[in-house]
């Protein structure tokens, strides 16, 4: 059975598609909850809510294909939600390598620092494309927003990267 015919069917009221739906994406949804929670417990608590919210929107779902997109939706806006609501921000544990190269430990910490107070469209960028291995075109698609202002903000934050890396201001990566 296709995503798009688990999602029609779960959204027909077939809890064990639901659960199917959720169930195959856990290891990603936990992934991107933790890169924005910055703890396992918070992120499991993300994934419970995700589950409630989803459950409960199950019928708002425009396009069944899509429901995977429409669950990270749910989850980054629950997760930035929560961020707001504790009012702290940590800086990122783990820098994806293909942003850490040749760093060593204490710029890998400032990297992850400066990761951290991106601007929030440059950050999102950054995890969904170097934390989960999203393309620009899934990415685009998850944010509602063009391609090409994807790839904008993914070079701007690259660029402010490198800057207070030390690394340079160059355009490409």
């Amino acid at each position: 059975m296709t995503i798009e015919e688990q999602a029609i069917a779960a959204q027909g009221g077939d809890d064990q598609a639901f659960y199917q739906l959720i169930h195959s994406e856990r290891v990603r949804l936990f992934r991107i909850a933790y890169s924005y929670l910055k703890n396992e417990e918070d992120a499991i608590e993300a994934i419970q809510e995700l589950t409630y919210r989803a459950y409960l929107k199950l019928g708002k779902l425009k396009e069944p294909r899509y429901f995977h997109t429409w669950l990270i939706r749910i989850l980054i806006r629950y997760c930035l939600d929560e961020r707001k609501r504790r009012q702290r921000m940590t800086p990122v544990n783990e820098v994806p390598e293909p942003l850490s190269k040749e760093l060593n430990l204490d710029d890998r910490i400032h990297l992850g620092i400066e990761i951290d107070n991106l601007k929030p469209n440059h950050k999102h960028v950054i995890i969904l494309k170097y934390y989960e291995d999203m393309t620009l075109t899934e990415i685009s698609r998850l944010l509602e927003r063009p391609e090409g202002t994807v790839k904008t903000w993914l070079n701007q934050a690259l660029k402010q990267l490198r800057l207070v890396s030390g690394k340079g201001g160059g355009e490409h990566a």
